[in-house]
């Protein structure tokens, strides 16, 4: 069983990310307050930890979190191969619709993390919200056909 451990949103695209303790997900919306939640396919993105750290560890500097500018980060869970599967966390259930392309941004970011992320399912997925609710860090992850 895997945890959350961090949570985020922005209000727009190139915005700051601003981590919260907790969240609202709504089936039109995505994460409250999140600027991609009414995105087709992608209203929010999961990142695993040891994932991201494996990526981080093949640049050999740490890089935050926030830096993928994904929504949740997990730890414990393997979300490789996991498209159309469900993943629950708190009362919200998302529904898997396929791993996180890392764009180029991340490589304006950090040089060389937009390669770092290209294997294994390292930049995470993308998600739609199956069942609405809310999110706190430190709820339980786990995912179910």
């Amino acid at each position: 069983m895997g945890k959350v451990l961090k949570l985020a949103i922005r209000k727009a695209s190139r915005a700051p990310m601003q981590v919260l303790e907790q969240a609202s997900v709504s089936l039109d919306g995505g994460v409250d307050g999140d600027f991609r939640g009414s995105v087709k396919g992608r209203q929010v993105t999961v990142l695993v930890r040891e994932a991201w750290e494996a990526a981080s560890g093949e640049l050999g500097i740490a890089v935050d979190w926030t830096t993928r500018r994904a929504n949740i980060l997990v730890e414990g869970v393997d979300l490789a191969e996991t498209t159309g599967q469900h993943l629950h966390m708190g009362g919200v259930v998302l529904k898997i619709t396929g791993e996180t392309t890392p764009c180029p941004r991340m490589e304006e970011a950090q040089a060389g993390l937009q390669a770092a992320l290209a294997t294994d399912w390292r930049a995470g997925v993308t998600c739609v919200v199956h069942k609405a609710g809310n999110i706190r860090v430190g709820d339980e992850v786990f995912l179910a056909g």
